[in-house]
C-alpha cells in the first residue's frame, strides 16, 4: 500500500510542477535566479528559460529573447542579450507601467516588441477594429486583461482599455 501512495504522490508533485511551468510562475522563478547579468550568457538564459517565443535581433548585434507565458499566465520575461552575447538585463512586460507606454498611432510591430505575444486577437470588421488582449496581474492578485485596439486599415493603435478576467455574473 505504501508503494501506491507514493505513486500517487510523485504523479500529483509532477502534474503540480507541469502546472506551474504552463502558468509561467513556479519555474520562471527559479529559473531566473540561476541568472547573473552581465555574466550568464544567451545559452544560460536558454537553459534556464527554455525555448524563447520570439527573438528580436537588433541593427548592433544585439538580441532580445521573448517569454510569454500565456494564454492562462500573467507574465512575458523580455530578456535583453548583447552583442557578445552576454545578459544585459530583464524584465517582465505586462506591468501597468509598462502598458502606459502604449500610445495611439504606434504600429502594430512596436505594440508586439514592447508586450510581448498577445493571448488573443479578435477583429470587430463593423467597427473596423482589431484587439489583442494580454491576461496580466493588477496588484500581484486581480487578474485583469489590458486590450489594445488597432484600426484594422492603418494598423495603428487608436485606444487601450483594461476588463475583467472573470465573467459578468459570477
Amino acid at each position: 500500500m505504501n508503494r501506491w501512495i507514493r505513486a500517487i504522490l510523485a504523479l500529483g508533485s509532477a502534474v503540480l510542477a507541469v502546472a506551474c511551468d504552463q502558468q509561467g510562475n513556479f519555474v520562471e522563478e527559479s529559473g531566473l535566479s540561476r541568472l547573473a547579468k552581465g555574466i550568464s550568457g544567451e545559452s544560460d538564459v536558454r537553459m534556464a528559460m527554455g525555448q524563447p517565443d520570439t527573438v528580436w535581433e537588433e541593427e548592433d548585434g544585439a538580441r532580445t529573447l521573448e517569454y510569454p507565458k500565456g494564454p492562462m499566465g500573467h507574465r512575458t520575461w523580455m530578456f535583453a542579450i548583447d552583442k557578445n552575447g552576454k545578459l544585459q538585463d530583464y524584465r517582465q512586460v505586462l506591468t501597468e507601467a509598462n502598458f502606459a507606454n502604449v500610445r495611439v498611432g504606434m504600429s502594430k510591430e512596436e505594440v508586439r516588441r514592447l508586450l510581448g505575444r498577445p493571448r488573443t486577437i479578435v477583429q470587430f470588421k463593423l467597427k473596423n477594429e482589431e484587439v489583442w488582449d494580454w491576461r496580466y496581474l493588477k496588484l500581484h492578485s486581480e487578474s485583469r486583461f489590458f486590450n489594445v485596439h488597432f484600426d484594422i486599415d492603418s494598423r495603428q493603435v487608436i485606444g487601450t482599455s483594461t476588463s475583467d478576467d472573470q465573467p459578468q455574473g459570477r
